[in-house]
């Protein structure tokens, strides 16, 4: 059985999933991969982490960006557990939090690298749109949003 805890990114879980997901987009972002770090390492009140019998699979945050808008963060499910849905359920638990706290849209950046990622996030709603913030105007960035409707 597959339960959604929602905790803070304090949560040991979280950090050593996150601690996985950065030692892989070391390989991704390469010399980015400072540029990248520094957006990474934050406090994040607003974190899910997905566990089948005790074990955690995966997680997901969100920080709001600004006004209405939350901002998507630290995606990450197991390798061995991907293409099993985790990803899907971590991404709408996370628009339903959102919406709990009154945002109205979310936005993400990925890297273009991470394709099954893109494809993803395409297949749950979100579009691509110009680099936003920091990244625009980093070419391996990729920038998306998804209106949140009730």
């Amino acid at each position: 059985m597959i339960e959604v805890k929602r905790t803070t990114s304090d949560n040991a879980d979280f950090k050593r999933l996150t601690n996985l997901f950065d030692a892989y987009l070391v390989e991704i972002d390469g010399d980015e991969k400072d540029f990248f770090a520094q957006y990474n390492q934050i406090y994040i009140k607003n974190v899910i982490v997905l566990y089948e019998n005790d074990y955690a699979l995966g997680c997901g945050a969100f920080k709001g960006y600004e006004n209405e808008v939350a901002e998507l963060k630290r995606m990450f499910v197991l390798p061995e557990s991907r293409g099993k849905g985790i990803a899907s359920k971590i991404v709408d638990s996370l628009e339903s939090w959102m919406k709990e706290e009154g945002f109205s849209k979310c936005i993400l950046e990925t890297s273009r690298y991470l394709e099954p990622a893109v494809a993803l996030y395409k297949k749950l709603g979100f579009t691509i749109i110009p680099n936003y913030g920091p990244y625009k105007n980093v070419s391996s960035s990729i920038c998306m949003q998804k209106m949140l409707t009730s």
